[in-house]
């Protein structure tokens, strides 16, 4: 059997999961690894706080150590990496947060990052885990659109809005690459990179990619 590669989205809303899946055709590829989405039945519709996010660690921790004889790999597909060092102390396969991956990507596409978050509650959290990165100094900012999860289905609204903020991370705060900051936005990546004509890293493909790789070059050993 082919292996397969486990994206998680650790929300509740259906919508959000469905995008994810759709952004990652392009890495569907013949005698490749499978991708398999699915959604955390037990999150809340968006994880757009610190409780949010800690709530949600139990139930994915839970749901990776009962795949784990059928999945090769791991991707929490949520910009907080809930459970992200939990997860990887119940598996011995890999476990990839997209925050992480979408931000090391970023450093190899422009030297200042800029991000482009939901809310202005959700920046703080981020900008923790940055610091825990070692990474704050090539950060150019990070600005809200705005908009709860459940609002991004709203495509003619969220895109401009991010074509808004976007823009003014490069424009006013020098950012040279751009991070989409939730997996709910997988969906406006190529219409906003052709918008601004920077660099846009989609996360959740940042670490589907980066799982790909591990998968194919049997580097399956997890690291706390």
């Amino acid at each position: 059997m082919p292996a397969r590669i486990l994206v998680i989205n650790p929300n509740s809303t259906q919508a959000v999961t469905d995008g994810i899946d759709r952004a990652l055709a392009p890495l569907r590829i013949a005698g490749g690894p499978e991708f398999e989405c699915v959604t955390l039945r037990e999150g809340p519709p968006g994880i757009q706080s610190q409780r949010d996010v800690d709530g949600v660690i139990g139930p994915l921790t839970r749901l990776i150590a009962e795949r784990e004889a059928d999945c090769s790999a791991f991707v929490i597909a949520c910009y907080s990496d809930p459970g992200l060092f939990s997860a990887r102390e119940v598996t011995s396969k890999p476990v990839l947060g997209i925050m992480e991956c979408g931000v090391l990507t970023a450093l190899t596409l422009g030297h200042r990052f800029g991000v482009i978050a939901i809310l202005a509650g959700s920046i703080p959290r981020h900008l923790r885990a940055l610091g825990a990165m070692g990474v704050q100094s090539r950060l150019a900012t990070e600005l809200p659109v705005g908009l709860q999860v459940t609002e991004l289905a709203d495509a003619s609204r969220t895109l401009q809005r991010l074509i808004d903020v976007g823009r003014r991370l490069v424009d006013e705060h020098g950012a040279h690459v751009l991070v989409m900051g939730c997996a709910g936005m997988a969906q406006y990546r190529q219409p906003l990179q052709d918008a601004l004509g920077v660099p846009v890293v989609e996360p959740t493909q940042a670490a589907a990619g980066m799982a790909l790789v591990r998968v194919q070059l049997g580097a399956d050993i997890n690291l706390p």
